[in-house]
């Protein structure tokens, strides 16, 4: 693979998906950049948006595996990560892999689960193994945890932790359908489910491949000296607690040369960070105790956007 069929990849995985989702072009294009930037993603909505619906219709659009965990308060950490048990016959202990030893891994409702089991996905999503009675195990590549959370029925929820919520790459909000939307589903599904006979179109060497090449991306020193001014200017607004970290400038990074790469360049443009630097950057913005959770840190993103002049030229070939 070329960086160049980075975008053919895209655009065929993108088709495939709009079988089945109406409209999200946006939600849907941001979670294919996340996953070949090698990132994870979390879908929060009210409920009936399509955010099962749309990790399904990626999951099958791959030739890859796929596991689903509905968090609950009872579930445990070893019902993600899996655990040793003792063989009698043998007189050994077997580990049983949990759910997480997959490619593309959908936690649904993860704010429903305790925070001892949500921390339970913090090494499998940062470091990409397991570890268990000593014993780390790698997790197979892709690996993309494809998280939802309804930020309406909060009763009996329980917040994800601050470390956690920082390795998320992406927070995305679907959002309802319009009216020509609405009426599209329903023409869509009044014979049957598109998603039961939606078949693969990339196989998971594909995307490992299209994540090797996003590295090659150029971003010249006016484009990385904007993202870091952005970044700082987050921490300075008078609103903000915590702004964002190093880590977050450098999933922005890796975001961007992933989105270049869709879009068929092989080098980032301010216009990227722009387009980026809500659903990257403001779940990692504190404000006022509210850790990610209000449309303000979205509105702090975009109020250091306008306060920091973007650079004239691309960088392009510098």
């Amino acid at each position: 693979m070329e960086l160049k069929d980075i975008r053919v990849l895209a655009d065929n995985v993108r088709e495939r998906i709009q079988k089945v989702i109406v409209g999200k072009s946006d939600t849907v294009e941001l979670m294919l950049c996340a996953m070949i930037a090698r990132g994870h993603v979390l879908l929060e909505d009210v409920p009936g948006t399509g955010k099962t619906v749309m990790a399904k219709s990626l999951a099958k659009s791959l030739d890859c595996a796929f596991s689903r965990i509905q968090f609950t308060p009872d579930l445990l950490p070893s019902d993600v990560t899996g655990l040793s048990i003792f063989n009698a016959r043998t007189e050994n202990f077997e580990f049983k892999s949990g759910p997480v030893f997959t490619n593309i891994l959908l936690a649904d409702e993860i704010n429903r689960a305790t925070p001892r089991t949500q921390s339970a996905l913090l090494e499998c999503m940062e470091e990409r193994q397991v570890t268990e009675s000593g014993v780390t195990r790698a997790l197979d590549e892709p690996f993309l945890v494809v998280a939802t959370q309804n930020p309406v029925e909060t009763q009996g929820t329980f917040p994800l932790p601050e470390a956690q919520l920082d390795r998320f790459l992406m927070k995305l909000r679907p959002g309802y359908p319009d009216t020509d939307e609405a009426l599209a589903i329903l023409d869509r599904f009044i014979s049957s489910n598109p998603l039961e006979t939606l078949t693969p179109c990339a196989a998971a060497a594909d995307i490992r491949a299209a994540q090797g090449l996003i590295g090659t991306v150029h971003v010249s020193e006016p484009v990385r000296r904007y993202m870091v001014a952005l970044v700082e200017k987050t921490r300075e607004l008078p609103e903000v607690q915590t702004g964002v970290s190093p880590r977050g400038l450098l999933a922005l990074l890796r975001a961007c040369q992933s989105w270049a790469a869709m879009h068929g360049r092989d080098f980032v443009t301010p216009d990227d960070v722009k387009a980026l630097s809500v659903p990257v950057l403001a779940h990692r913005i504190i404000l006022g105790g509210l850790y990610g959770r209000s449309t303000k840190s979205e509105e702090v993103v975009r109020e250091a956007l306008s306060q920091i002049a973007a650079p004239v030229e691309s960088g392009e070939g510098a």
